[in-house]
């Protein structure tokens, strides 16, 4: 396949500058040409290029300065660009919208929306490469690209102990699989020639334990790899255009997935991705933690032969020592760029302004300050808020009805920041959004904590309360001084958990301020700002209303605000089964959830099930139907019910379509996830919803046949409101 590659390389450099000499007038170099194909201008370019130069591109600056080819660069961008910035690399520190961790915007349920926030994303990206007024003084436009984009994070959180949860979007491959596609689509743009900006998606593949993860392996068979795991990159590929990908620390099975055959036989060659890039320092984990290599030599050759082709570990003094000694060749060099350099010319890069809608994103006001912008940041925290019990109606709380209010917690003044966010130009902490909605005729009373009786004495003398706990996305201020070889240092609270460190409990230490609160004043109303399920079974007995939402938003406290005095009804719904027990859950490394994880495989009765989440009104089902007697093997069908609101204010339904194999030869989920809608109503008003459901939805892996397979057997189609709250059923055939 190499020297096929090469021949293709070498006829495509002739023919570039066979077509160039024969253009009169032409300036500069044959790769300028937009006249010339692709792979023509890919391969000018390499063909002018030093060694020295083409492992220089392997980093994440893939331009060359000498030949005029700008670079795409990079910046993290799960739920906003991140530029806090550095002063050891002179990068400025630059305020950008940050929107709700993944968890949060997974909640939302709303593709469409999600795929605003990837444009507002990608825009702001655009806006700092480009635009004058954030380069270095002297220097061009450019000097700090960002348009790759590391997201969106297409790992699954099949353990609620894992301690990036926060970054991940929920449990579902097909709901993690469409937020996937959607912020994508966000990012990259509509532009039928041209790219906004490229995502990454990241880590490839099963990277779900934060303990030990440097040399872990996650093992599990290819049905699972097939129908869980890898189903949220597949999508993000093939449907989302994706190209662009970053390999996990862990192992498969016992293989790196940094050097993993996958990544060439898979990912490159079938699902089309051009940049695979390494995880931080993962090379030198190969030689350190796997000890599979003897240096780091070895480990970025094989790195290289396994498809990558960006490199975040130490690698040039390498590749160059390797190129000298004949265990790397140029024509390796050129296959590996040619990919990379296909993103460039996505990017539009090397191409004139004129023509690509993306180019004009430079000149006039921030976007982060745009009121576009501002909407968007604002309906995704709007979205993103589960109701998640509301006992006696306790919620709304009515502002002519409330003369003092307390506000309690260690996250009432505070909008809490993760490891892969960035500044925002502004915050509202929920004391803020509160102070805003009463207004000066209301006396609030703030307290942090408990110290000294002090929450129990505002609860006492107020109306209401409203105490806001939660958990540390970073576990306190100096995470960026805590990383050891292992991954980060434990959590001061067990319960708490970060990139590097998983959690060692599913306990709420916060519940105990809870419990004090409620005990001074039964109207009280909990909010749980947290990144991943809790036990709080004390809680959901015993208090009115629960409350939660994922950190980072900007508009965090406009938004919760907004949803605690009945300003806007919340309609967002869990991304995860929030088990009653740990006890529930199987061993850590145990990567087979048949052994009872999600809600797919789930034993025991769990304490919120996946897809739950309240309103302020009341929804009916009714007329279930399919526009199909039966559903093709290889075809579609639209699944249509009538969803009412009874209630007497609007609101938002999150419509969940889920199929289950009553008669399967196979072994299949008790049931899956395969469509849903989120539709607004207001009251009294009835819509018809109509959810496609395609065949190959229903596919199970046949390792045997090493293929997808739809069986011909009657499949039950679920309606409802969470994956326990079904409302009808139907069975159809699939022929």
């Amino acid at each position: 396949m190499q020297g096929k590659n090469t021949t293709r390389i070498r006829t495509a450099v002739l023919l570039a500058t066979a077509l160039w000499a024969g253009q009169a007038g032409a300036a500069g170099y044959p790769f300028q040409d937009t006249a010339l194909a692709p792979e023509a201008r890919i391969a000018n370019m390499l063909s002018l290029m030093t060694v020295d130069e083409k492992i220089d591109a392997l980093s994440t600056d893939s331009g060359v300065a000498r030949l005029g080819i700008p670079s795409f660069g990079s910046t993290e961008g799960i739920h906003g660009v991140v530029q806090r910035g550095d002063q050891d690399h002179q990068k400025a520190r630059i305020t950008t919208t940050q929107f709700p961790q993944p968890p949060g915007m997974g909640a939302s349920w709303d593709p469409a929306l999600v795929r605003r926030a990837g444009a507002v994303q990608s825009t702001e990206a655009r806006y700092i490469t480009q635009s004058a007024a954030y380069q270095k003084p002297g220097m061009q436009p450019g000097v700090q690209p960002m348009l790759m984009q590391w997201g969106p994070q297409a790992d699954l959180a099949r353990d609620p102990r894992w301690g990036r949860s926060e970054e991940v979007y929920g449990e579902d491959p097909f709901l993690a699989g469409t937020m996937a596609v959607a912020f994508t689509r966000g990012i990259q743009g509509d532009d039928p020639t041209y790219w906004r900006g490229a995502a990454l998606l990241k880590h490839f593949l099963a990277n779900s334990n934060e303990n030990g993860r440097g040399n872990s392996s996650s093992d599990f068979d290819e049905r699972l790899f097939r129908e869980y795991y890898a189903e949220p990159f597949r999508m993000g590929f093939e449907e989302g255009g994706a190209r662009g990908v970053m390999a996990a620390y862990n192992a498969w099975n016992g293989t790196p997935m940094g050097v993993h055959p996958l990544l060439n036989s898979l990912v490159i060659k079938q699902w089309g991705v051009d940049v695979v890039s390494s995880d931080g320092g993962a090379i030198g984990n190969l030689v350190k933690l796997y000890k599979r290599y003897p240096s780091q030599k070895e480990a970025a050759v094989a790195g290289l032969k396994a498809g990558i082709n960006q490199y975040l570990d130490t690698y040039k003094d390498e590749l160059r020592a390797a190129f000298k000694e004949g265990a790397i060749t140029e024509a390796e060099l050129d296959a590996a760029l040619a990919r990379k350099f296909r993103i460039t010319l996505k990017l539009g890069l090397l191409d004139p302004a004129q023509g690509n809608p993306y180019a004009a994103i430079k000149d006039g006001a921030a976007p982060w300050d745009s009121a576009s912008h501002k909407a968007v940041s604002l309906q995704m925290a709007l979205e993103s808020i589960v109701l998640m019990k509301n006992e006696q109606h306790t919620l709304p709380l009515s502002k002519t009805g409330i003369k003092r209010i307390a506000v309690i917690g260690p996250h009432a003044d505070s909008v809490h920041w993760d490891w892969y966010g960035g500044i925002p130009p502004y915050k509202v902490t929920a004391l803020d959004g509160i102070r805003a909605a009463l207004g000066p005729g209301v006396q609030i009373d703030y307290v942090p904590d408990n110290g000294g009786g002090a929450a129990e004495r505002a609860a006492r003398a107020a109306d209401v309360a409203v105490v806001l706990v939660g958990n540390d996305p970073t576990c306190g201020p100096n995470m960026g001084k805590e990383w050891t070889d292992a991954g980060t240092k434990p959590c001061a609270d067990p319960g708490d958990g970060r990139e590097g460190r998983d959690r060692e409990t599913l306990t709420l230490a916060q519940e105990a301020l809870v419990r004090q609160v409620l005990a001074a004043n039964p109207k009280t109303v909990m909010v749980l700002m947290s990144s991943f399920p809790y036990t709080i079974n004390w809680s959901k007995q015993h208090v009115p209303a629960i409350v939660q939402m994922a950190h980072s938003s900007q508009d965090q406290g406009s938004a919760l605000a907004q949803v605690l005095f009945g300003d806007y009804n919340p309609g967002g719904k869990l991304v995860a089964t929030w088990p009653a027990s740990m006890d529930q859950l199987p061993p850590m490394m145990d990567y087979d959830i048949r052994h009872g994880r999600t809600y797919m495989y789930a034993r025991g009765e769990p304490l919120f099930p996946f897809g739950h989440g309240l309103s302020y009104t009341s929804f009916r089902y009714t007329r279930l139907r399919t526009d199909a007697a039966a559903l093709p093997r290889d075809g579609a069908l639209n699944v249509e019910v009538e969803v009412a609101n009874t209630g007497k204010v609007a609101g938002d339904s999150v419509v969940q379509l889920y199929a289950a194999w009553p008669k399967s030869a196979v072994s299949r989920p008790q049931k899956m996830l395969v469509g849903f809608q989120r539709v607004s109503l207001k009251p009294g008003e009835t819509r018809t919803v109509r959810i496609p459901l395609e065949a190959r939805r229903l596919a199970w892996w046949n390792a045997a046949r090493g293929a997808y397979e739809v069986e011909r057997v009657p499949v039950r189609l679920m309606l409802g409101e969470s994956s326990a709250d079904i409302r009808l059923t139907r069975t159809v055939e699939v022929r």
